[in-house]
């Protein structure tokens, strides 16, 4: 097993030196991803790239969504030889203290997609808790399984071989609603899922680029055409269910 860091970033310059520096302990490659980011941003990812060696830099000319950002990354990972890619979003929210546990259950269950269990406190949006339900009832329809708790949550451990031969092979929404369907995808692949628990806060002043009409409509699309390839895929994932 071949494990690495994959970081989709996005005009989020703020928390990436802390975030650097406690992933160097681990001493595992880094891939970071600058997603069309402003000329202050990407300045703070060259300069990283140029401290920390083991941090590998990808570029987009220009921005295209935080799921292509993540696709980009995983792919750029498999083709380096890495056999597990665990993502951290770039924004502050995830609890660092818990990658060694996301990584040593990954080695403990190679097969397994390792997705984060959010564990919010006061500092969360009730907004945008709420929201989430929505999409974790669409999640749970169009897999037909209870496996995924949260499907949003951008802290988790993808197998690689897997993950990239769905991305190879389906048409993917590139902006938010990539994190839930591309776990949709994998169930339906009869990936097993192991859900952690794990703290995410909102930090004050945090940065956010979830946009309420694009990102949402985007979304919509991306259920609706996991809700239609659930319909064809009926029979076969409840033969996984019986059988499973």
């Amino acid at each position: 097993m071949k494990h690495c860091f994959v970081i989709p970033v996005y005009n989020h310059p703020h928390y990436l030196a802390a975030l650097l520096s406690h992933l160097s302990s681990f001493e595992l490659p880094i891939i970071m991803v600058n997603d069309g980011s402003d000329t202050a941003c990407t300045a703070v990812l060259h300069q990283l790239a140029h401290d920390y060696p083991r941090v590998d830099l990808v570029e987009h000319s220009h921005n295209q969504g935080k799921g292509q950002a993540v696709i980009t990354g995983l792919k750029h990972a498999l083709q380096c030889g890495y056999s597990h890619a665990l993502q951290l979003d770039a924004d502050g929210q995830h609890d660092w203290q818990d990658v060694q546990r996301f990584l040593d259950t990954s080695i403990q269950h190679p097969e397994a997609m390792i997705i984060g269990q959010p564990i919010f406190d006061a500092t969360v949006p009730k907004k945008r808790l709420y929201g989430r339900y929505a999409t974790h009832i669409w999640v749970w329809i169009n897999s037909l399984s209870f496996d995924i708790k949260d499907s949003m949550c951008g802290f988790r451990v993808y197998p690689l071989t897997q993950t990239v031969n769905i991305l190879n092979t389906a048409k993917f929404q590139p902006r938010m609603g990539f994190d839930s369907e591309i776990l949709v995808r994998l169930k339906w692949n009869n990936v097993p899922f192991i859900n952690l628990p794990t703290h995410v806060i909102y930090p004050e002043g945090g940065i956010s680029h979830f946009d309420v009409w694009r990102d949402n409509l985007g979304m919509a699309r991306a259920h609706s055409r996991l809700f239609g390839g659930m319909i064809l895929r009926f029979p076969k994932l409840i033969y996984q269910k019986v059988k499973g």
